[in-house]
């Protein structure tokens, strides 16, 4: 996190894009608002965008704006979120979502920092710093023909990667004590504290909805402590994970150990690589483009070690 710190120094004046990665609830829009703090650009507006939570055919509106008549239901012209971020951030939420046909148009834009308004010939020169996010895996999508590779390379100018809170359990318990002190605050109660029991607790979790999951945790102790102002930890129920963690978040021990008297590398590769694909046929019921999708491989691919396997 403090690497991840320098980076937004380092480049929060900058105009180059950035590509924040990591799983839900990593505080990749905090890093995004950030960076926006962090240069010039902060006396301009910052604006968000949820690339998954529009229909296609609404997003390219919401991006880049229409004038009357572009479609039906445009009674009126209407600036876009590059022309509302003007002089500022734009922030492309979950941009792995975004379909193809508007990957191309935001490619455009980035290029020749200039776009169009559905239903206007006239070009608006872009003076917009963008920053992207995604949970998604964009190498494996591009391998499977759903985002652009020259989008990505142009996106990820500048990457950041945010960790699991899994990964960095020794920050749990600033995170935990900041988030009691910004709730009570918002709250206007009295300061609580929390007792190293209830710390020792937070951190032995595995916290698969990360930090947004800490931060519903804490407020939901706080509105059910009452007028205690010690936390305990009674206080924090934690679920049972969904998703527990794998054999690598669990521990930094190597999931193959090597004998003393060493080992036939070729044959312990063979049989990882086995256990993984039957794995993967099991859980798809035999489907090999579900199985090829879930290992991020294209169906011949999987479908060639299947039979390299057999033979």
């Amino acid at each position: 996190m403090r690497q991840i710190s320098h980076i937004i120094r380092m480049v929060g004046a900058r105009r180059a894009t950035v590509l924040i990665t990591g799983e839900t609830g990593t505080g990749k829009e905090l890093v995004a608002r950030a960076l926006h703090l962090a240069g010039p650009r902060r006396k301009g507006p910052m604006v968000a965008v949820n690339c998954s939570a529009l229909p296609d055919h609404l997003l390219e509106a919401e991006l880049f704006g229409h004038v009357r008549g572009a479609f039906t239901g445009a009674v009126q012209n209407r600036a876009g979120r590059f022309e509302q971020a003007q002089g500022g951030t734009l922030f492309l939420d979950e941009i792995g979502d975004m379909p193809l046909d508007l990957q191309a148009k935001l490619l455009r834009v980035l290029q020749e920092r200039e776009f169009q308004r559905l239903g206007s010939s006239e070009s608006i020169r872009a003076d917009v710093r963008v920053v992207a996010a995604t949970n998604c895996d964009l190498p494996g999508r591009i391998a499977q023909g759903r985002f652009r590779e020259d989008l990505y390379y142009r996106l990820n100018v500048v990457p950041i990667r945010m960790p699991p809170l899994r990964q960095r359990p020794e920050d749990v318990p600033a995170l935990a004590e900041h988030l009691v002190r910004k709730i009570c605050r918002q709250e206007d109660l009295p300061p609580k504290t929390m007792s190293p029991q209830a710390l020792g607790h937070l951190i032995d979790y595995s916290w698969p909805g990360n930090v947004r999951q800490l931060e519903n945790l804490v407020e939901m102790a706080i509105a059910l402590s009452g007028e205690r102002t010690a936390l305990t930890a009674a206080d924090f129920p934690l679920p049972v994970p969904i998703h527990p963690p794998t054999a690598l978040e669990r521990s930094e021990r190597p999931l193959v150990a090597v004998p003393d008297d060493g080992l036939d590398y070729e044959h312990t590769l063979a049989l990882i690589e086995r256990s993984i694909l039957e794995q993967a046929l099991e859980k798809t019921n035999g489907n090999k483009k579900a199985a090829a999708e879930m290992l991020r491989l294209k169906r011949t691919t999987l479908s060639a070690k299947v039979r390299n396997l057999a033979s």
